[in-house]
């Protein structure tokens, strides 16, 4: 019970724990789940105190030397930290054990002030390592942390992307922190935000289409006055006067009933005369008559 509640509900857990602890306190294993509740609630001291007796109950079992380490460094006491990373123990760690044990040690030195100690703790083979392991997510974000707390963002923000990319769990934050040193936001689509306020903006704009055909409704409708024929007329006959009045000139003809609006009345072309060549004209004989006199002359004799 303990065990299955330690990370979700960790002070249920350590109170299971602690009533183990009770009924068997000679047991390793029950110690053991005793220290790991504890340290999961926060109980550095008393997780610290269960570890040990947990490891000579089970004849030296290193595993959870780690997470003495760390009890040791919630305890403010970094030195002894140290010591126990230094330990003859640590080399009988199985490789999960030897990358925690180093991820805690990262955190001692950053406790310390050492800052560039920090990162090159974590420079182990591992970190290179092209396979995806079990430890892979959490050595590239504390290595991602330990850059950034040295004050090299660019490559911190390189990390925590990788780490992002090997948390397919979601066991940390590393979206998120790569996300804040490139400012940009994260917007959590399962929510469902995104998909309201897609929503709204649709509603939005059809209410907006449905005011606009109720104003072109309007604007047809019976409200509006339409001028009366006489107005129309007097308003046509005063522009076409105008018009014919400038546009009028000495030359133009004047303006007649049932002339255009442009006050311009045109006339009827000429008849055209059909022009004839010599070519065509009949062959006939030439008669010359002479002019008639007029009255009181005489004609010309002949001579």
């Amino acid at each position: 019970m303990a065990g299955r509640l330690a990370e979700e509900e960790p002070e249920r857990a350590y109170k299971h724990a602690r009533a183990a602890r009770r009924l068997a306190s000679r047991v390793g294993v029950v110690r053991e789940a005793a220290g790991i509740a504890a340290y999961h609630a926060g109980e550095w001291a008393e997780a610290l105190a269960e570890l040990r007796a947990a490891r000579r109950l089970s004849a030296g079992d290193v595993s959870y030397l780690p997470v003495m380490v760390d009890c040791e460094r919630g305890l403010g006491r970094p030195e002894r930290a140290l010591e126990l990373v230094k330990s003859p123990e640590a080399q009988n760690l199985d490789p999960m054990g030897r990358v925690e044990l180093r991820i805690v040690e990262s955190g001692v030195r950053r406790d310390l002030g050492q800052y560039d100690a920090a990162v090159v703790t974590l420079q182990i083979p591992e970190l290179r390592d092209r396979r995806l392991r079990p430890w892979s997510a959490r050595l590239f974000y504390a290595y991602a942390d330990a850059l950034a707390e040295a004050g090299r963002q660019e490559e911190a923000s390189d990390w925590f992307a990788r780490a992002a990319a090997a948390d397919r769990d979601g066991d940390t934050d590393a979206a998120e922190r790569y996300a804040e040193l490139e400012g940009l936001h994260i917007i959590d689509t399962e929510d469902g935000d995104v998909e309201d306020a897609g929503a709204e903006e649709t509603g939005t704009e059809e209410a907006g289409t449905e005011e606009a055909g109720t104003e072109e409704a309007g604007t047809g409708g019976s409200d509006v006055e339409e001028p009366s024929a006489e107005a129309a007329g007097a308003e046509e006959g005063g522009v076409e006067g105008a018009d014919s009045e400038d546009e009028a000139g000495p030359g133009d003809v004047p303006a007649a009933e049932g002339a255009p609006a442009t006050g311009i009345a045109f006339k009827a072309a000429d008849p055209e005369v059909p022009e004839t060549s010599g070519e065509d004209a009949p062959d006939v004989p030439a008669v010359f008559l002479e002019p008639k006199p007029a009255e009181g002359e005489r004609p010309p004799d002949a001579g």
